[in-house]
Protein backbone atom coordinates (compact mmCIF):
# COMPACT_ATOMS: atom_id res chain seq x y z
CA UNK A 1 0.00 0.00 0.00
CA UNK A 2 1.49 3.76 -0.87
CA UNK A 3 1.54 5.75 1.78
CA UNK A 4 0.21 9.47 0.40
CA UNK A 5 3.00 11.76 1.00
CA UNK A 6 1.28 15.22 2.75
CA UNK A 7 1.62 18.59 0.86
CA UNK A 8 3.77 20.91 2.69
CA UNK A 9 1.77 23.49 4.63
CA UNK A 10 1.15 26.72 3.13
CA UNK A 11 1.05 29.69 5.15
CA UNK A 12 0.27 33.57 4.07
CA UNK A 13 3.55 35.84 2.88
CA UNK A 14 3.88 39.20 4.10
CA UNK A 15 6.98 40.53 1.29
CA UNK A 16 9.71 42.18 3.41
CA UNK A 17 10.20 44.71 1.11
CA UNK A 18 13.98 43.82 0.95
CA UNK A 19 15.58 43.17 -2.40
CA UNK A 20 16.76 39.51 -2.62
CA UNK A 21 15.37 39.04 1.06
CA UNK A 22 12.01 37.09 -0.07
CA UNK A 23 14.03 35.02 -1.99
CA UNK A 24 15.93 33.74 0.74
CA UNK A 25 13.31 33.31 2.99
CA UNK A 26 10.90 31.56 0.03
CA UNK A 27 8.57 33.90 -0.02
CA UNK A 28 8.62 36.51 2.58
CA UNK A 29 7.93 36.57 6.27
CA UNK A 30 4.68 34.32 8.14
CA UNK A 31 2.44 36.45 8.47
CA UNK A 32 1.10 37.36 12.34
CA UNK A 33 4.10 36.04 13.76
CA UNK A 34 6.60 37.71 15.92
CA UNK A 35 9.96 38.36 14.60
CA UNK A 36 13.43 39.16 15.74
CA UNK A 37 16.02 41.53 13.50
CA UNK A 38 19.68 41.96 16.03
CA UNK A 39 22.59 43.59 14.75
CA UNK A 40 25.24 45.83 16.14
CA UNK A 41 24.57 49.51 16.01
CA UNK A 42 25.10 50.79 12.02
CA UNK A 43 23.88 47.27 11.06
CA UNK A 44 20.91 48.95 9.08
CA UNK A 45 18.58 47.70 11.29
CA UNK A 46 16.52 51.31 10.95
CA UNK A 47 16.46 51.13 7.63
CA UNK A 48 15.31 47.45 7.20
CA UNK A 49 12.66 48.06 9.51
CA UNK A 50 11.06 51.27 7.23
CA UNK A 51 11.53 49.02 4.21
CA UNK A 52 9.39 46.36 6.04
CA UNK A 53 6.78 48.94 6.99
CA UNK A 54 7.03 50.57 3.12
CA UNK A 55 6.01 47.34 1.67
CA UNK A 56 3.12 47.04 3.73
CA UNK A 57 1.57 50.44 3.20
CA UNK A 58 1.90 49.95 -0.82
CA UNK A 59 -0.18 47.11 -0.29
CA UNK A 60 -2.81 48.80 1.31
CA UNK A 61 -1.28 47.70 4.79
CA UNK A 62 -1.29 49.69 8.41
CA UNK A 63 2.06 49.94 9.37
CA UNK A 64 3.29 51.42 13.14
CA UNK A 65 6.97 52.46 13.82
CA UNK A 66 7.12 51.91 18.08
CA UNK A 67 10.61 54.23 18.61
CA UNK A 68 11.74 53.62 22.12
CA UNK A 69 15.18 55.64 21.29
CA UNK A 70 14.34 57.25 17.99
CA UNK A 71 12.41 60.05 17.66
CA UNK A 72 9.76 60.92 14.46
CA UNK A 73 11.89 63.67 12.69
CA UNK A 74 15.41 61.22 13.49
CA UNK A 75 12.97 58.40 11.22
CA UNK A 76 12.08 61.32 8.96
CA UNK A 77 15.80 61.60 7.84
CA UNK A 78 16.62 58.10 7.77
CA UNK A 79 13.71 57.85 5.24
CA UNK A 80 14.36 61.12 3.07
CA UNK A 81 18.15 60.10 2.56
CA UNK A 82 16.81 57.04 0.60
CA UNK A 83 13.94 58.65 -1.01
CA UNK A 84 11.44 57.91 1.07
CA UNK A 85 8.36 59.53 2.42
CA UNK A 86 6.58 58.02 5.79
CA UNK A 87 3.26 59.13 4.93
CA UNK A 88 0.91 57.17 5.89
CA UNK A 89 3.11 55.26 8.75
CA UNK A 90 2.35 55.75 11.88
CA UNK A 91 4.63 56.75 14.14
CA UNK A 92 4.21 56.06 18.22
CA UNK A 93 7.16 57.50 20.00
CA UNK A 94 7.96 56.48 23.91
CA UNK A 95 8.32 59.98 25.48
CA UNK A 96 7.02 62.79 23.28
CA UNK A 97 8.86 66.17 23.47
CA UNK A 98 5.47 67.31 25.43
CA UNK A 99 5.94 65.07 28.32
CA UNK A 100 9.45 66.39 29.13
CA UNK A 101 8.63 68.54 31.99
CA UNK A 102 8.91 68.52 35.61
CA UNK A 103 4.87 67.03 36.11
CA UNK A 104 6.63 63.76 34.14
CA UNK A 105 9.21 63.37 37.33
CA UNK A 106 8.90 61.06 40.26
CA UNK A 107 10.64 60.09 43.15
CA UNK A 108 8.80 57.78 45.52
CA UNK A 109 9.08 54.62 43.21
CA UNK A 110 11.72 52.84 41.59
CA UNK A 111 12.13 54.27 37.99
CA UNK A 112 11.93 50.86 36.13
CA UNK A 113 8.66 49.97 37.89
CA UNK A 114 6.94 52.81 36.80
CA UNK A 115 8.15 53.52 33.84
CA UNK A 116 8.30 49.85 32.41
CA UNK A 117 4.40 49.49 32.91
CA UNK A 118 4.03 52.69 31.68
CA UNK A 119 6.17 52.25 28.41
CA UNK A 120 4.06 48.59 27.64
CA UNK A 121 0.86 50.70 28.16
CA UNK A 122 1.49 53.27 25.83
CA UNK A 123 2.34 50.97 23.25
CA UNK A 124 -1.10 49.11 23.76
CA UNK A 125 -2.99 52.18 23.70
CA UNK A 126 -1.30 52.76 20.31
CA UNK A 127 -1.72 49.35 18.83
CA UNK A 128 -5.72 49.42 20.38
CA UNK A 129 -5.81 53.03 18.13
CA UNK A 130 -3.73 52.55 14.98
CA UNK A 131 -4.83 48.81 14.47
CA UNK A 132 -2.20 47.92 12.70
CA UNK A 133 -1.27 45.07 10.15
CA UNK A 134 2.59 44.96 10.49
CA UNK A 135 4.67 46.87 13.72
CA UNK A 136 8.59 47.02 14.08
CA UNK A 137 9.30 48.15 17.79
CA UNK A 138 12.91 49.97 17.95
CA UNK A 139 14.40 48.73 20.10
CA UNK A 140 14.41 46.03 22.62
CA UNK A 141 17.76 47.74 24.73
CA UNK A 142 15.41 49.82 26.15
CA UNK A 143 13.15 47.46 27.26
CA UNK A 144 15.80 45.49 28.77
CA UNK A 145 16.86 48.55 30.28
CA UNK A 146 13.76 49.48 32.16
CA UNK A 147 12.98 46.00 32.92
CA UNK A 148 16.24 45.48 34.43
CA UNK A 149 15.58 42.05 36.05
CA UNK A 150 15.38 39.22 33.33
CA UNK A 151 12.31 37.76 34.57
CA UNK A 152 10.19 40.87 34.13
CA UNK A 153 11.63 41.66 30.62
CA UNK A 154 10.80 37.87 29.38
CA UNK A 155 7.38 38.50 30.80
CA UNK A 156 6.76 41.85 28.94
CA UNK A 157 7.89 40.42 26.04
CA UNK A 158 5.72 37.61 26.16
CA UNK A 159 2.68 39.73 26.80
CA UNK A 160 3.38 41.70 23.73
CA UNK A 161 3.83 38.35 21.29
CA UNK A 162 0.55 36.86 22.54
CA UNK A 163 -0.92 40.53 21.86
CA UNK A 164 0.26 41.10 19.03
CA UNK A 165 -0.79 37.26 17.88
CA UNK A 166 -4.70 38.19 18.73
CA UNK A 167 -4.31 41.61 17.08
CA UNK A 168 -3.13 39.29 13.64
CA UNK A 169 0.32 41.45 13.35
CA UNK A 170 3.44 40.84 12.09
CA UNK A 171 5.79 41.97 14.20
CA UNK A 172 9.63 42.94 13.64
CA UNK A 173 11.44 43.50 16.95
CA UNK A 174 15.10 45.26 16.76
CA UNK A 175 17.60 44.70 18.97
CA UNK A 176 21.13 46.21 19.01
CA UNK A 177 23.10 43.55 21.46
CA UNK A 178 23.73 45.98 23.49
CA UNK A 179 24.09 43.28 26.04
CA UNK A 180 27.56 41.14 26.44
CA UNK A 181 25.91 37.91 25.85
CA UNK A 182 23.60 36.60 22.96
CA UNK A 183 19.59 36.52 24.44
CA UNK A 184 18.74 32.94 23.69
CA UNK A 185 15.80 33.14 25.85
CA UNK A 186 14.31 36.13 22.80
CA UNK A 187 15.53 33.80 20.10
CA UNK A 188 13.09 30.81 21.52
CA UNK A 189 10.06 33.29 21.49
CA UNK A 190 10.70 34.67 18.57
CA UNK A 191 9.38 32.48 15.44
CA UNK A 192 12.15 33.68 13.52
CA UNK A 193 15.46 35.53 13.84
CA UNK A 194 17.65 37.45 11.43
CA UNK A 195 21.06 38.40 12.29
CA UNK A 196 23.24 41.54 10.90
CA UNK A 197 26.75 41.33 10.62
CA UNK A 198 28.97 44.00 9.66
CA UNK A 199 32.82 43.41 9.85
CA UNK A 200 35.54 45.95 9.31
CA UNK A 201 39.30 45.29 7.51
CA UNK A 202 42.25 47.21 7.50
CA UNK A 203 41.40 48.82 4.00
CA UNK A 204 38.29 49.39 2.05
CA UNK A 205 34.74 49.65 3.32
CA UNK A 206 33.30 47.53 5.45
CA UNK A 207 31.18 44.65 4.66
CA UNK A 208 27.61 43.67 5.88
CA UNK A 209 26.15 40.09 5.85
CA UNK A 210 22.68 38.40 7.10
CA UNK A 211 21.68 35.36 8.48
CA UNK A 212 18.79 33.60 8.64
CA UNK A 213 19.31 31.85 11.96
CA UNK A 214 15.55 30.96 12.53
CA UNK A 215 12.64 30.59 11.23
CA UNK A 216 10.05 27.41 12.05
CA UNK A 217 8.45 25.52 10.11
CA UNK A 218 9.77 26.75 6.74
CA UNK A 219 12.90 25.92 4.26
CA UNK A 220 15.28 28.80 3.94
CA UNK A 221 18.78 29.48 2.39
CA UNK A 222 20.90 29.23 4.88
CA UNK A 223 24.34 30.32 5.40
CA UNK A 224 25.46 34.16 5.14
CA UNK A 225 24.19 36.51 2.23
CA UNK A 226 25.86 40.05 1.49
CA UNK A 227 24.30 42.65 1.56
CA UNK A 228 24.67 46.55 0.89
CA UNK A 229 22.94 49.60 2.07
CA UNK A 230 22.37 51.96 -1.15
CA UNK A 231 20.53 54.95 -1.32
CA UNK A 232 16.90 53.27 -1.85
CA UNK A 233 17.48 50.84 0.92
CA UNK A 234 18.75 48.18 1.13
CA UNK A 235 19.92 45.02 -1.20
CA UNK A 236 20.48 41.38 0.22
CA UNK A 237 22.47 39.34 -1.96
CA UNK A 238 21.44 35.31 -2.08
CA UNK A 239 24.19 33.05 -1.55
CA UNK A 240 24.16 31.27 -5.05
CA UNK A 241 23.76 27.26 -4.56
CA UNK A 242 24.17 25.83 -7.85
CA UNK A 243 22.61 22.79 -6.94
CA UNK A 244 19.20 24.27 -7.15
CA UNK A 245 19.61 25.00 -11.22
CA UNK A 246 20.24 22.01 -12.90
CA UNK A 247 19.58 21.03 -16.24
CA UNK A 248 20.99 19.57 -19.01
CA UNK A 249 23.14 20.91 -20.73
CA UNK A 250 24.07 20.12 -24.80
CA UNK A 251 27.79 20.34 -24.83
CA UNK A 252 27.89 21.27 -28.30
CA UNK A 253 31.53 23.10 -29.59
CA UNK A 254 31.69 26.50 -30.86
CA UNK A 255 34.65 27.92 -32.48
CA UNK A 256 36.77 30.40 -30.79
CA UNK A 257 37.38 32.58 -34.30
CA UNK A 258 40.97 30.87 -34.86
CA UNK A 259 41.25 27.41 -36.51
CA UNK A 260 44.75 26.93 -34.76
CA UNK A 261 42.96 27.38 -31.65
CA UNK A 262 40.20 25.42 -32.31
CA UNK A 263 42.43 22.38 -33.90
CA UNK A 264 44.36 22.88 -30.11
CA UNK A 265 41.66 22.65 -28.01
CA UNK A 266 40.17 19.70 -29.77
CA UNK A 267 37.79 21.51 -31.96
CA UNK A 268 36.61 24.49 -30.05
CA UNK A 269 34.99 25.47 -26.94
CA UNK A 270 32.57 23.69 -25.52
CA UNK A 271 29.23 25.13 -23.49
CA UNK A 272 29.00 24.59 -20.32
CA UNK A 273 32.61 24.48 -19.28
CA UNK A 274 35.10 26.79 -17.70
CA UNK A 275 38.93 27.28 -19.48
CA UNK A 276 41.25 28.23 -17.72
CA UNK A 277 43.98 30.63 -19.06
CA UNK A 278 46.66 30.47 -17.06
CA UNK A 279 50.02 31.93 -17.70
CA UNK A 280 52.73 34.72 -16.64
CA UNK A 281 51.75 38.92 -17.28
CA UNK A 282 52.42 39.96 -20.89
CA UNK A 283 51.65 36.48 -22.29
CA UNK A 284 48.40 37.41 -24.00
CA UNK A 285 45.73 35.39 -22.19
CA UNK A 286 43.27 38.99 -22.18
CA UNK A 287 44.15 39.33 -25.48
CA UNK A 288 43.27 35.50 -26.25
CA UNK A 289 39.71 35.52 -24.19
CA UNK A 290 38.83 38.63 -25.82
CA UNK A 291 39.26 37.06 -29.35
CA UNK A 292 36.89 34.40 -28.61
CA UNK A 293 34.14 37.00 -27.35
CA UNK A 294 34.49 38.55 -30.23
CA UNK A 295 33.94 35.50 -32.31
CA UNK A 296 30.83 34.87 -29.94
CA UNK A 297 29.58 38.41 -30.90
CA UNK A 298 29.89 37.66 -34.78
CA UNK A 299 27.52 34.62 -34.31
CA UNK A 300 25.13 37.20 -32.55
CA UNK A 301 25.49 36.04 -28.90
CA UNK A 302 25.89 37.92 -25.50
CA UNK A 303 28.71 38.17 -23.86
CA UNK A 304 30.04 39.66 -20.64
CA UNK A 305 33.39 40.48 -19.81
CA UNK A 306 34.46 41.73 -15.97
CA UNK A 307 37.95 43.11 -15.44
CA UNK A 308 39.51 43.55 -12.25
CA UNK A 309 42.74 44.23 -13.04
CA UNK A 310 42.85 47.02 -16.08
CA UNK A 311 41.21 49.81 -16.85
CA UNK A 312 38.40 49.94 -19.71
CA UNK A 313 40.06 53.05 -21.57
CA UNK A 314 43.48 50.89 -21.86
CA UNK A 315 41.23 47.26 -22.49
CA UNK A 316 39.48 48.87 -25.71
CA UNK A 317 42.38 50.93 -26.76
CA UNK A 318 44.43 47.75 -26.72
CA UNK A 319 41.57 45.88 -28.44
CA UNK A 320 41.54 48.79 -31.44
CA UNK A 321 45.37 48.03 -31.87
CA UNK A 322 44.73 44.23 -31.92
CA UNK A 323 42.26 44.75 -34.77
CA UNK A 324 39.74 43.14 -32.03
CA UNK A 325 36.40 45.78 -32.99
CA UNK A 326 34.58 45.78 -29.92
CA UNK A 327 33.48 49.52 -29.16
CA UNK A 328 30.10 48.91 -31.06
CA UNK A 329 29.30 45.63 -29.39
CA UNK A 330 29.66 47.58 -26.37
CA UNK A 331 27.26 50.61 -27.45
CA UNK A 332 24.76 48.18 -28.73
CA UNK A 333 23.97 46.19 -25.19
CA UNK A 334 25.33 42.96 -26.93
CA UNK A 335 28.64 43.27 -25.11
CA UNK A 336 28.92 44.13 -21.55
CA UNK A 337 32.24 45.41 -20.94
CA UNK A 338 32.55 46.30 -17.07
CA UNK A 339 35.42 47.27 -15.28
CA UNK A 340 34.92 46.76 -12.10
CA UNK A 341 36.47 47.76 -7.91
CA UNK A 342 37.08 44.78 -6.42
CA UNK A 343 37.89 46.53 -3.10
CA UNK A 344 34.16 47.95 -3.06
CA UNK A 345 32.29 44.95 -4.06
CA UNK A 346 31.69 41.94 -1.91
CA UNK A 347 31.87 38.31 -3.63
CA UNK A 348 28.24 37.92 -3.31
CA UNK A 349 27.38 40.83 -4.97
CA UNK A 350 29.81 40.34 -8.20
CA UNK A 351 28.09 36.74 -7.79
CA UNK A 352 24.78 38.34 -7.78
CA UNK A 353 25.79 40.59 -11.17
CA UNK A 354 27.19 37.35 -13.06
CA UNK A 355 23.78 35.35 -12.16
CA UNK A 356 21.96 38.21 -13.52
CA UNK A 357 24.03 38.44 -16.58
CA UNK A 358 23.93 34.30 -17.31
CA UNK A 359 19.89 35.00 -16.94
CA UNK A 360 19.77 37.95 -19.50
CA UNK A 361 21.10 35.09 -21.90
CA UNK A 362 24.95 35.65 -21.72
CA UNK A 363 26.54 32.77 -23.66
CA UNK A 364 30.18 33.48 -22.76
CA UNK A 365 31.57 35.04 -19.24
CA UNK A 366 34.84 36.49 -18.89
CA UNK A 367 36.76 37.48 -15.47
CA UNK A 368 40.14 38.90 -15.93
CA UNK A 369 41.27 37.64 -13.49
CA UNK A 370 40.73 35.23 -10.73
CA UNK A 371 44.35 36.85 -8.99
CA UNK A 372 42.29 40.39 -8.24
CA UNK A 373 39.48 38.63 -7.15
CA UNK A 374 41.21 36.33 -4.56
CA UNK A 375 43.44 39.39 -3.15
CA UNK A 376 41.80 42.48 -3.34
CA UNK A 377 38.34 41.06 -1.83
CA UNK A 378 40.66 39.95 2.11
CA UNK A 379 37.62 40.18 3.87
CA UNK A 380 35.55 37.70 2.15
CA UNK A 381 35.75 34.40 2.95
CA UNK A 382 35.51 31.15 1.23
CA UNK A 383 35.81 32.76 -2.18
CA UNK A 384 37.25 29.57 -3.71
CA UNK A 385 34.27 27.79 -2.76
CA UNK A 386 32.09 30.66 -3.93
CA UNK A 387 33.73 30.83 -7.20
CA UNK A 388 33.45 26.94 -7.05
CA UNK A 389 29.36 27.51 -6.59
CA UNK A 390 29.26 30.40 -9.46
CA UNK A 391 31.08 28.30 -11.98
CA UNK A 392 28.82 25.09 -11.77
CA UNK A 393 25.88 27.28 -11.73
CA UNK A 394 27.22 29.00 -15.13
CA UNK A 395 27.80 25.54 -16.66
CA UNK A 396 24.27 24.54 -15.83
CA UNK A 397 22.92 27.49 -17.55
CA UNK A 398 25.11 26.65 -20.78
CA UNK A 399 27.73 29.72 -20.56
CA UNK A 400 31.09 29.55 -21.92
CA UNK A 401 33.48 30.35 -18.66
CA UNK A 402 37.15 32.02 -19.50
CA UNK A 403 39.14 32.47 -16.26
CA UNK A 404 42.47 34.26 -16.50
CA UNK A 405 44.74 33.22 -14.18
CA UNK A 406 48.25 35.36 -13.56
CA UNK A 407 51.81 33.26 -12.70
CA UNK A 408 54.55 34.75 -11.15
CA UNK A 409 57.62 34.98 -13.41
CA UNK A 410 58.55 35.10 -16.39
CA UNK A 411 60.63 33.04 -17.55
CA UNK A 412 61.33 29.22 -15.09
CA UNK A 413 58.97 27.70 -13.66
CA UNK A 414 55.38 29.30 -12.97
CA UNK A 415 53.95 29.84 -9.80
CA UNK A 416 50.27 30.73 -8.81
CA UNK A 417 49.10 31.85 -5.52
CA UNK A 418 46.48 29.29 -5.20
CA UNK A 419 45.62 26.29 -6.94
CA UNK A 420 42.67 27.08 -8.69
CA UNK A 421 42.94 24.70 -12.01
CA UNK A 422 40.46 22.19 -10.68
CA UNK A 423 37.66 24.82 -10.78
CA UNK A 424 38.47 24.68 -14.85
CA UNK A 425 37.46 21.89 -17.28
CA UNK A 426 40.26 22.86 -19.71
CA UNK A 427 43.09 24.69 -19.14
CA UNK A 428 45.47 26.24 -20.99
CA UNK A 429 48.78 27.60 -20.30
CA UNK A 430 50.63 30.52 -21.70
CA UNK A 431 54.85 30.46 -21.69
CA UNK A 432 57.23 32.70 -22.59
CA UNK A 433 60.69 30.99 -24.30
CA UNK A 434 63.58 32.53 -25.12
CA UNK A 435 65.32 31.75 -28.90
CA UNK A 436 67.47 33.87 -31.52
CA UNK A 437 67.87 35.99 -29.19
CA UNK A 438 64.09 37.24 -29.03
CA UNK A 439 61.17 36.34 -26.42
CA UNK A 440 58.82 34.50 -27.75
CA UNK A 441 55.40 33.19 -26.91
CA UNK A 442 53.88 29.65 -26.75
CA UNK A 443 50.81 28.29 -25.97
CA UNK A 444 49.31 24.34 -24.77
CA UNK A 445 46.36 22.95 -23.38
CA UNK A 446 46.99 20.83 -20.32
CA UNK A 447 43.78 19.63 -19.54
CA UNK A 448 40.20 19.20 -21.22
CA UNK A 449 37.50 16.92 -19.62
CA UNK A 450 35.26 17.51 -22.33
CA UNK A 451 37.09 17.28 -25.94
CA UNK A 452 40.63 15.38 -27.29
CA UNK A 453 42.33 17.93 -27.12
CA UNK A 454 45.99 18.39 -29.06
CA UNK A 455 49.19 17.79 -26.35
CA UNK A 456 51.43 19.92 -28.51
CA UNK A 457 53.21 23.06 -27.87
CA UNK A 458 53.14 25.29 -30.40
CA UNK A 459 54.08 29.46 -31.00
CA UNK A 460 51.98 31.73 -30.11
CA UNK A 461 51.88 36.22 -30.35
CA UNK A 462 49.82 39.09 -30.92
CA UNK A 463 49.93 40.55 -34.32
CA UNK A 464 47.85 43.79 -35.45
CA UNK A 465 45.42 41.53 -37.17
CA UNK A 466 45.03 39.91 -33.77
CA UNK A 467 46.39 36.25 -32.39
CA UNK A 468 48.30 33.99 -34.39
CA UNK A 469 49.00 30.25 -33.70
CA UNK A 470 51.72 28.78 -35.45
CA UNK A 471 53.20 25.45 -35.91
CA UNK A 472 54.00 22.80 -33.33
CA UNK A 473 57.61 23.42 -32.13
CA UNK A 474 59.03 20.20 -33.11
CA UNK A 475 62.95 21.82 -32.96
CA UNK A 476 62.56 22.95 -29.82
CA UNK A 477 62.83 21.02 -25.99
CA UNK A 478 62.77 22.94 -22.97
CA UNK A 479 60.05 25.45 -24.01
CA UNK A 480 57.73 25.30 -20.58
CA UNK A 481 60.86 25.58 -18.54
CA UNK A 482 61.58 29.03 -20.57
CA UNK A 483 65.23 28.27 -21.71
CA UNK A 484 64.75 25.66 -24.65
CA UNK A 485 67.50 23.81 -26.48
CA UNK A 486 67.15 24.54 -29.94
CA UNK A 487 68.01 21.36 -32.69
CA UNK A 488 66.44 21.83 -36.61
CA UNK A 489 65.74 24.28 -39.13
CA UNK A 490 61.81 24.45 -38.24
CA UNK A 491 60.86 28.62 -39.37
CA UNK A 492 58.92 30.70 -36.47
CA UNK A 493 56.27 33.10 -36.42
CA UNK A 494 59.18 35.69 -35.97
CA UNK A 495 60.99 34.38 -39.13
CA UNK A 496 58.55 35.75 -41.89
CA UNK A 497 58.96 38.92 -40.17
CA UNK A 498 62.85 39.34 -41.19
CA UNK A 499 61.96 37.65 -44.62
CA UNK A 500 59.90 40.85 -45.79
CA UNK A 501 62.24 42.90 -44.16
CA UNK A 502 65.18 41.37 -46.18
CA UNK A 503 62.93 41.59 -49.17
CA UNK A 504 62.48 45.54 -48.60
Amino acid sequence: MTRAVPKPFSQPRAPSGISGLDDILGGGLPRDHLYLLEGAPGTGKTTFGLQFLLAGRDRGEVGLYVTLSETHSELEVVAASHGWSLAGIRVFELVAPADLGGASEQSILHPSEVELGETVDGVFRALERENPTRVVFDSLSEMRMLAQDPLRYRRQILALKHYFARKGCTVMLLDDRTVAQQDLQLHSIAHGVLCLEQHTHQYGPERRCLRVSKLRGLKYRGGDHDYEIRTGGIEVYPRLVAAEHRTNVEHTVVSTGNPALDSILGGGLARGTSVLFSGPAGAGKTTTALSCVEAALRRGERCAFYLFDETLSVMLQRATALGLDVHRYVEDGQLELLQLDPAEMSAGEFAHRVRRTAEAGATMVVIDSLNAYLHAMPGSRFLVLQMHELLAYLNQKGVITLLILGQHGVLGEGRMDVDLSYLSDSMLLFRFFEARGQLLKALSVTKSRTNAHESTIREFRLTSGGIEVGDVLLDFQGVLGGIPHYGGSRPLLADSDDDAASED
